[in-house]
């Protein structure tokens, strides 16, 4: 290659313009600037910085075929192929008389090319104008450059690149496309043009950077040329002579170009199946990487629910269906998710955190956070509920109190029963109470209003419960279909009157109903006529004793009575379906599990009976208790019963078998509450946790006080009221003061949830409505074998030993139904009033021979006004 085929740079003339008077303008013009060679490309020595020098080559691209432009074939081989590596490429099958031989090897022998001939040869395509003509640069007017012939030229071969010194080494980078000829020191001087002024110096002097990069644009162009294997072989060429901060550059750039979330891509059933391999910590890791990541992850059930079964924390269905359901309800209500926002997490994915948190923090969170406030004064605190985020303790100062857990303030103080509040029940915003006074109040917990009052019972009202629609199986003529029943939430009350009754549960909005005497202390309540309340459904009767718990879901009613009996009640028709006769003594608590068709009662004869609702049958006797049994509790798994024993007992609901033997108090259980995974008890100033699934203690909450009355826990929230010092305070305790955990979710004992349970603007005359309601009869008086004398807690008892004696055949429960049995604060003497103690304004109550355990004889002359 010769000096006048080297590359040029030409450079337009410059032109200055000064102005005074007159224009003058001055044309200068230049020589073309001849460019200096590139240099002979050297090989990289240092490993660290060239990481890619030493790299592998593919298979694919150290030895491919190639069809140049005229047509003509070969064959591409790189040159650190090895001789051994050919060979064994190049062998063929042979044999006695015969050999294998490739295609077209007998025809012709295809040529083999390197790299630097193989790109000079698809570079003989290009146009003339395009081998001498560089993209980006501008020609300068009036000078011609080289004139192309009519004949396209052929393009001269490319020198070939040297690698003598360094046989093994890779092909070194692409030379330039017209190659360089031997380096020059001296610079030609370009000749004057026209009659100007002596030729002025060049503006710059070129130097090989400018020299490299003028000569991009043709590279550029003949590497588009190239088929796509040489051009992936250039390409692994370039990197393999790049330092490593060019490498990171290119990373940087290729990373997010070409990867590809195959989350995004697989069907649904695909990733389930990956995702399945993965741990909770892992899956949580996993939905960080991004938003798409977490959404697939959080929306998926079938992942959530392996996981949770994997786990065994998946207790049924039944369960898990109404926590589902009860998310969903409260989305739709909230109107969620916005439009355009991610989509929510599954309720199962929220179910899993909730357990799982509740698994580990109750155990591990060796100081959770806890405040102590004072409650009540010195009185005892008859009940205790925890809902929406609200403490509601009662007492039988004939109070009601609603605490904020968080700060332990008195939100309000809910003041109207004249006697003490022995039972109360919460949905949403609404707290039914029941009382000595003999009436039922709601109360709207927004505002502390009491808006109706309900009288009707003639004794204390001693245990509630609100029963709210859900989906259940009702068979009619063998056909079993899902129904939701009742139609409303409906309010059940059992008092010592002997009798049970069901009312409507007012929605917000209704119209306030207050009874016969309601605002008046000198009239009693009791003598209200029934019928003129809209909220009276049915009047059940039947027990011979005092009411004392009662269970409901549904359209089943399960009571339990001090006459011995079970009773089980359709509580839309009021039909008595079965009298279940089994304990020999006073029967203190019963819950009931309509999943299963199946209730269980507690009796002072120390046993517990599982009794079959389908055919009213005894199905198991649990025996081992030696004293009353006054507390029950029923989940999925469990049945746990407490007795005055001092022990409680945690059996298998299907077949009776005990599963373990809960003894560490010294005295009457008085209090418990479970789920699937703990107990929390309470006896004898001590509050204990135990771990339901191995039986084993785990710490002690409470030591060292005079006792405890109640305890109640919900997700991270736990809440126990106990006599310290003589006076009434709460202990609240939360396992959840970490980071993530505002998502812990509480799972309400029973497993029925407020948000499942919403109206659906059902009609208010709904079928209940249509039934005949019963019509109450006067009982005759009968006489009582055993006078029921313990009316409420003494508060004072000097001698424990006492009040365990009196607890041995005096043993009471709760208001909750079934949670309660108390060892001491009885009362041996006469039994107080029902009004409750120092009452203000105290009614006047019935004579000794209308006792509260006997039904009294209506009057019919009184009437409400």
């Amino acid at each position: 290659m010769n000096n006048q085929q080297r590359p040029s740079l030409y450079l337009a003339p410059s032109v200055n313009t000064t102005t005074v008077v007159t224009t003058t303008t001055t044309t200068t013009t230049y020589a073309p600037i001849q460019l200096p060679p590139l240099p002979t490309p050297s090989s990289p020595k240092d490993a660290k910085t060239y990481p890619l020098y030493h790299a592998h080559l593919p298979k694919s691209l150290r030895r491919f075929p190639l069809v140049f432009p005229g047509g003509s074939h070969a064959t591409f081989r790189d040159g650190d192929t090895g001789e051994e590596e050919m060979q064994e490429e190049e062998e063929v099958s042979s044999g006695v008389g015969w050999r294998q031989i490739k295609r077209d090897a007998d025809a012709d022998t295809r040529q083999e090319v390197g790299l630097a001939e193989a790109i000079e040869r698809y570079g003989r395509k290009r146009s003339y104008s395009a081998e001498h003509m560089m993209e980006g640069i501008e020609p300068t007017p009036g000078i011609s450059a080289f004139t192309p012939p009519r004949k396209k030229a052929k393009a001269a071969p490319l020198q070939p690149i040297s690698t003598a010194s360094n046989p093994a080494a890779p092909p070194s980078p692409l030379p330039s496309p017209h190659g360089s000829p031997p380096p020059e020191n001296i610079w030609p001087s370009a000749p004057p043009s026209g009659n100007s002024s002596p030729q002025p110096q060049a503006p710059f002097q070129p130097d090989l950077s400018l020299t490299t990069l003028l000569t991009l644009p043709s590279l550029l162009a003949h590497f588009s040329n190239l088929p796509p294997q040489l051009q992936s072989h250039v390409l692994l060429t370039f990197l393999r002579h790049s330092p490593l901060n060019v490498l990171r550059t290119l990373h940087s750039v290729l990373t997010p170009t070409l990867a590809r979330d195959f989350l995004t891509l697989l069907p649904a059933e695909l990733v389930s199946l990956v995702l399945s391999y993965l741990s909770f910590s892992d899956l949580t890791r996993a939905s960080r990487v991004s938003k798409s990541w977490r959404a697939i992850i959080d929306s998926d059930p079938v992942l959530w629910r392996d996981l949770l079964k994997s786990t065994k924390i998946w207790y049924g269905g039944q369960t898990e269906n109404a926590f589902a359901d009860a998310i969903y309800a409260r989305r739709k209500r909230k109107g969620l998710p916005p439009p355009g926002s991610l989509p929510l997490p599954h309720p199962y994915k929220i179910l899993f955190q909730s357990r799982h948190l509740t698994c580990t923090r109750w155990v591990h969170n060796q100081n959770p956070r806890r405040i102590t406030f004072p409650a009540h004064g010195h009185s005892v605190v008859t009940c205790l509920i925890f809902s929406h985020g609200r403490i509601i303790s009662a007492s039988d100062d004939h109070s009601i109190h609603v605490y904020s857990p968080h700060t332990g303030q008195l939100m309000r103080s809910l003041d109207g029963h004249e006697g003490g509040v022995w039972a109360l029940a919460a949905t949403k915003n609404t707290l039914v109470s029941g009382s000595t006074d003999r009436t039922v109040r709601i109360w709207d917990l927004t505002t502390g209003r009491c808006t109706h009052v309900f009288g009707g019972h003639t004794s204390t009202v001693r245990c509630l419960a609100i029963v709210k629609p859900e989906m259940i199986d009702v068979e009619e003529n063998g056909i079993i279909r899902r129904e939701k029943w009742p139609k409303r939430p409906l309010i059940v009350t059992g008092s010592r009157d002997h009798s049970l009754r069901v009312w409507a549960l007012p929605r917000p909005g209704d119209d306030e109903y207050r009874c016969y005497g309601a605002d008046d202390t000198e009239v009693d309540p009791s003598e209200e006529e029934v019928d003129d309340n809209p909220y009276h459904k049915l009047h059940l009767e039947g027990h011979e004793h005092a009411v004392r718990a009662l269970a409901a879901r549904g359209r089943t009613l399960v009571s339990g009575s001090y006459d011995c009996y079970v009773r089980i009640w359709d509580i839309v028709t009021g039909n008595c379906k079965w009298t279940l006769g089994g304990h020999t003594q006073k029967v203190y608590s019963v819950v009931l599990d309509i999943h299963r068709n199946l209730a269980c009662s507690g009796s002072m004869d120390g046993t517990v009976r599982v009794w079959n609702l389908s055919n009213g049958q005894c199905q198991h006797t649990l025996t081992g208790h030696t004293s009353l049994v006054g507390l029950l509790g029923l989940s999925s798994s469990f049945l746990v019963s407490a007795a005055a024993d001092s022990t409680l007992r945690v059996w298998d609901p299907e077949s009776g078998e005990l599963r373990h033997t809960l003894a560490a108090h010294n005295g009457a259980i008085t209090c418990f509450q479970h789920d699937e995974f703990k107990v929390l008890s309470g006896s004898d100033g001590t509050l204990k946790m135990w771990d339901i699934r191995d039986g084993t203690q785990v710490r002690d909450l409470l030591t060292g006080i005079a006792g405890v009355w109640q305890i109640v826990f919900e997700g991270r929230w736990c809440v126990a009221a106990s006599n310290r010092g003589g006076a009434t305070v709460l202990d609240v305790w939360d396992f959840g003061n970490e980071e993530g955990d505002e998502e812990w979710e509480g799972e309400p004992a029973g497993g029925l949830y407020d948000e499942s349970s919403d109206d659906n603007d059902e009609d208010p005359d709904d079928v209940m409505d249509q039934d005949p309601d019963a019509v109450p009869s006067d009982t005759e008086d009968q006489d009582d074998d055993e006078e029921d004398k313990f009316i409420g807690y003494s508060a004072r008892v000097p001698d424990p030993e006492k009040a365990r004696a009196v607890a041995s055949s005096h043993m009471t429960t709760s208001p909750q139904a079934d949670r309660l049995a108390r060892p001491f604060r009885f009362g041996a003497g006469p039994a107080r009033t029902a009004a409750g103690p120092s009452a203000p304004r105290a009614r006047v109550l019935p004579n000794t021979d209308e006792t509260p355990t006997r039904p009294r004889i209506r009057s019919t002359g009184h009437r409400r006004r």
